[in-house]
């Protein structure tokens, strides 16, 4: 085996170890955060439960166990979720290839945890405050003279979960394409041409989120995902165009020089 041959073979060898050395963090952060889940999970479900307006019903000898396990597993994950994306950044900036993004991406890692808690808890809390009273009163009311309501924990309680989690998560879209921005891996030129399929894209999102077949439901998914694209071509202009003036470096100023006049001039 040659030289480069033996150099490339053990540079592959130590990207697989930082590699398992991430999934490893990342595994033990999301135990933790689970168990932690778990140790709320009776009272976070009395929470979901209230927009119902009762008890649920359970159709099995362990269903209700499997449902606070669920519970716990999903507020587990969105506690380390976070720390988990600091652990990918981790792995990742080291393959970025100029000293300069890497110090920009450096810095950045340590701002993205604080507002993606930040954006997922005010994504979670437009679900929970608008989105579920609306989505739960219009099922719940819908041909009451054909149906009778009475929902089981086993359908009511994933979809609490899924529709507050996602659109949580939603919510940090700004975050992702602000640090695409930082490292200039994308601009707005594309974002902006590109709105009327980002509009599609986030009709079908919408539609999938959403649990209600009525428009109105939909468009409480849709007009803040739009808005926040918007806000999200801001933000990423912001962050491309200081990307290129670090890249530039700063403007160095010539010395003025002073010519001497000629015969006639004042």
């Amino acid at each position: 085996m040659s030289q480069e041959q033996s150099k490339h073979a053990g540079s592959l060898l130590f990207h697989l170890e930082e590699f398992a050395r991430t999934i490893r963090n990342a595994a033990l952060v999301l135990l933790v955060g689970c168990g932690l889940g778990l140790l709320g999970a009776k009272d976070i479900l009395a929470e979901l439960i209230k927009p119902y307006g009762g008890k649920l019903q359970v159709l099995g000898p362990t269903e209700g166990i499997s449902i606070l396990i669920r519970v716990g597993l999903a507020i587990g994950a969105a506690l380390a979720s976070p720390i988990i994306i600091y652990q990918i950044l981790n792995f990742i900036i080291p393959a970025i290839e100029t000293a300069q993004e890497k110090r920009v991406a450096r810095s950045l890692r340590f701002a993205l945890i604080p507002a993606a808690y930040l954006l997922f808890l005010i994504g979670a809390a437009f679900a929970w405050f608008v989105m579920i009273p609306a989505a739960i009163g219009f099922l719940a009311n819908f041909e009451i003279d054909l149906f009778n309501t009475e929902w089981t924990a086993e359908r009511y309680v994933p979809f609490v979960l899924s529709l507050t989690l996602w659109v949580g998560i939603s919510f940090e879209m700004p975050l992702v394409f602000w640090f695409l921005g930082s490292l200039g891996v994308i601009g707005p030129k594309p974002l902006l041409k590109g709105w009327r399929f980002a509009v599609v894209a986030i009709a079908v999102i919408a539609a999938v989120i959403t649990p209600t077949v009525d428009p109105f439901n939909m468009m409480l998914v849709m007009g803040p995902l739009i808005g926040l694209y918007f806000l999200s071509i801001i933000l990423n202009a912001w962050a491309y165009w200081g990307h290129h003036r670090r890249m530039r470096g700063p403007v160095v100023k010539r010395p003025r020089r002073w010519r001497l006049g000629r015969k006639g001039d004042l």
